[in-house]
């Protein structure tokens, strides 16, 4: 079996965006427990039972290694009537932040 270089890249490429994918899968049901367990604390409902990527970017981990940060949103109910929304932020695998929009009052 003879290869290219342009084969052995193709393939690689492909490994590497499978590699991605999975990860970004992981991702978004680490973001997701988070929510879920920010919502239980708070005694709020979560709504749609889901997280929605919003913002992704390259940032620095606090070992200066470069890793990909990804703000997911969700929405979250106090009453099951008004939806609030709530964001929670990760960097690579760790949670860096969630946070919850103050309730408002009518």
């Amino acid at each position: 079996m003879n290869l290219s270089l342009g084969e052995i890249l193709l393939f690689l490429l492909v490994l590497a965006y499978g590699v991605y994918l999975f990860q970004a899968l992981r991702v978004r049901e680490l973001a997701l427990e988070a929510a879920r367990r920010a919502c239980t604390r708070e005694n709020v409902q979560l709504l749609d039972q889901s997280v929605s990527m919003q913002r992704l970017s390259l940032s620095r981990d606090d070992q200066g290694s470069w890793r990909i940060w990804r703000q997911y949103r969700f929405d979250y109910s106090l009453d099951g009537e008004r939806r609030q929304k709530g964001h929670v932020i990760m960097l690579g695998l760790r949670l860096q932040a969630l946070v919850m929009a103050e309730p408002t009052v009518h």
